[in-house]
This record gives structure tokens, sequence and C-alpha cells, in this order.
């Protein structure tokens, strides 16, 4: 399935996709960038909270950015569908992702790029994604 990279500005264009998010009945769409450098994937909290996740009984971890913040983030199983898969991934939740500047979560290596085969095209404007079977 092919995807277009999503336009943040006149000269900005990012591998942004919608996903659906699902989790204790409850189901969200979501936008995320698909980052070949993250290794794992990070949604705000607020996502976790729309989907009824309590992360106070999350096991929590602390990850570190490119600018060497580091952020505590609280794990938990939920089912990420990319078109039409479905596909159970552990996702960081985080109060704050890029210092609130970002409006769409990240998925990474873990958990995506294990499930995906990724495909980037600039030149096109899109990216490709085949699942692994």
């Amino acid at each position: 399935m092919k995807f277009n990279y999503k336009r943040y500005g006149p000269n900005v264009i990012r591998p942004v996709i919608e996903v659906k998010i699902k989790s204790n009945s409850h189901t969200i769409k979501y936008h995320v960038l698909v980052d070949s450098g993250a290794d794992m994937s990070l949604f705000h909290s607020e996502v976790a909270e729309a989907l009824g996740i309590d992360l106070s009984k999350c096991k929590k971890g602390l990850i570190t950015g490119v600018g060497g913040k580091s952020s505590e983030y609280f794990l938990h199983k939920v089912s990420v569908e990319v078109g039409g898969w479905d596909h159970d991934m552990e996702i960081g939740f985080l109060p704050t992702i890029a210092g609130r500047s970002a409006p769409y979560g990240i998925v990474g290596q873990k958990g995506f790029f294990e499930n995906f085969i990724v495909k980037f095209d600039l030149q096109k404007e899109e990216i490709e994604l085949k699942a692994r079977h």
C-alpha cells in the first residue's frame, strides 16, 4: 500500500500516515511519522487516555532524544491498524512529544519496521508499506 507524504509548509514534507489504534474496545485515528531512526514507537499520552489506558499501571521507561533530553514513557500494548492490517505493538506513551510541536506520533524499529517492509520515495513524495507474512 502507498501513502502520500504530508505537507507541513511550503518546503516541509514528511512521511506521515494515518493509522487506527485500538485498545479496551476503543478505536481512534492518529497520524504517525514513519521514522527509521526511531528505536521504538511513541505516542502522546492523550492517545492512551482516549483509549481508556491507565498509564499509572504501565511499565515505565526512559528514552533520550537527539538533543540529549531524557523523557519518561509508559509502555502499553495496543493494536495498530495500517491499511487494513492489524499488528499488536508495544507503544511508549509520553506526556509530550517534540515539545508538543509535532501533531503526530512516531512509529519506529520495534513494532513497526519489524512488521513492514518500508520504502521511502522522496521524489514521488510517497511511502510504500508491505506487510511481512
